[in-house]
């Protein structure tokens, strides 16, 4: 399908949109999760384009960009050239993603609990799975594994990022943590631990272990998958 500039005519109004493709009085009388992807994304979007519905201007981006994920960690040139797709838009959606991500985060807050493993990863999923580039985080708890603060440590490439055992020391320790979950992300979309993973997790393990922080679990995440370094015996 090829679509005309947004500006070239008025989009489809609403009301003349066919039943089935009303996503707002099909999420209200059904529930969000009775909607498809290109639905809820032209909930977003709002208006369509010239001879296409807001839902069809959804199925194209989606088939463009190769599924949701792909549209939402796009970068914003690449959107940008996307038919349809202006600033407004793509700091709308780049908004939602945001709100999705404080959504998860704010079941961690600092002075909570963490509930369970899969909480735990269910969070650190949500804040790295669609970072194009690497990044190294840690998760600094009391001796009653309750969540003192949450920190992007380092920052990398698509391939890798440096990762200098002083200075999560030194941030375990300035926030007088008594254990720690390290995690980082994988942008290749595979979470196998390679040797330097392991490596690293060993020499954080043993540098924090002098002063009496222990590294409760290190996890890889690469898109909806992750690896736990603690339940493969790695740690």
């Amino acid at each position: 399908m090829t679509l005309a500039p947004l500006d070239s005519a008025p989009p489809r109004r609403r009301a003349h949109w066919p039943a089935g493709e009303r996503p707002r009085e099909k999420l209200l009388e059904r529930g969000p999760a009775a909607l498809s992807d290109a639905e809820l994304l032209a909930l977003l979007l709002g208006t369509g384009m010239r001879g296409a519905s807001a839902v069809e201007l959804a199925r194209e981006l989606l088939a463009t960009h190769g599924g949701l994920r792909g549209l939402l960690s796009a970068d914003r040139q690449r959107c940008l050239a996307s038919p349809g797709l202006g600033p407004a838009r793509v700091a709308l959606m780049q908004s939602a993603l945001e709100l999705a991500r404080r959504h998860y985060a704010a079941a961690l807050r600092a002075g909570s609990a963490l509930g369970s493993p899969a909480d735990t990863r269910r969070f650190l999923t949500a804040q790295l799975r669609d970072r194009p580039y690497e990044v190294f985080c840690c998760l600094h708890l009391d001796n009653r594994h309750r969540l003192i603060a949450f920190e992007e440590l380092f920052r990398g490439t698509i391939d890798g990022a440096s990762v200098h055992p002083r200075e999560v020391l030194r941030q375990a320790l300035a926030h007088n943590a008594a254990a720690v979950i390290l995690a980082h992300n994988h942008p290749s979309g595979v979470p196998e631990p390679s040797q330097a993973d392991e490596l690293i997790t060993h020499r954080l393990r043993d540098a924090l272990a002098l002063v009496d922080i222990r590294v409760l679990d290190h996890l890889i995440v690469a898109g909806p998958e992750s690896v736990s370094l603690a339940e493969r015996g790695l740690l």
